[in-house]
């Protein structure tokens, strides 16, 4: 497909001129029977808490307070956003964030993809984008915590259960 082309090679991607008001990089237009949309990623940080809230209804998540989430957004490394803009109005339908020490480590958390957008290659488009911006900030381990359910998308992506024998550890309060 072109977009994933225009998407991963060296050359600068198209962005949405046509929404100034909302900075990104332009991924796929595609028609349907309701006109013309675009999916659209971006790492600006302003998010509607309640909009992120109910995409992540949307897959079940369990609820988290917003005040925390609005937190680990402040403090994440990077924020990145999926959208769908048809017409003047857009959709928050993916989203994810890493983690990082800045040098060396980044984790990425919180991958959600809305279930009416799955099973299409958007989120692996999103991971692409993710592992795109990680790299152009020279972070070269990118780790990452998976369901059980989700491995497999992950090894698809050049993700790998325990490389060299590594084995993550946990601590959780009693």
């Amino acid at each position: 497909m072109v977009f994933w082309k225009r998407l991963f090679n060296n050359t600068t991607p198209a962005t949405t001129s046509q929404y100034p008001q909302f900075p990104g990089e332009l991924v796929e237009v595609s028609k349907d029977g309701s006109g013309q949309s675009q999916i659209v990623f971006s790492t600006d940080r302003d998010i509607d808490l309640y909009e992120l809230e109910e995409l992540c209804d949307s897959v079940g998540w369990a609820r988290r307070p917003l005040r925390k989430v609005k937190k680990a957004l402040d403090f994440s490394f990077l924020v990145g956003s999926m959208w769908e803009i048809r017409g003047n109005r857009r959709r928050l339908i993916g989203f994810a964030r890493a983690t990082s020490d800045h040098a060396f480590n980044a984790t990425i958390w919180d991958v959600v993809v809305h279930p009416s957008y799955q099973k299409k290659g958007l989120g692996k488009l999103l991971m692409k984008y993710m592992i795109k911006k990680l790299r152009s900030e020279d972070i070269s381990n990118i780790t990452l915590f998976a369901d059980p359910q989700v491995i497999d998308f992950y090894r698809r992506l050049g993700f790998m259960l325990d490389p060299e024998g590594i084995k993550g550890m946990f601590w959780y309060p009693d």
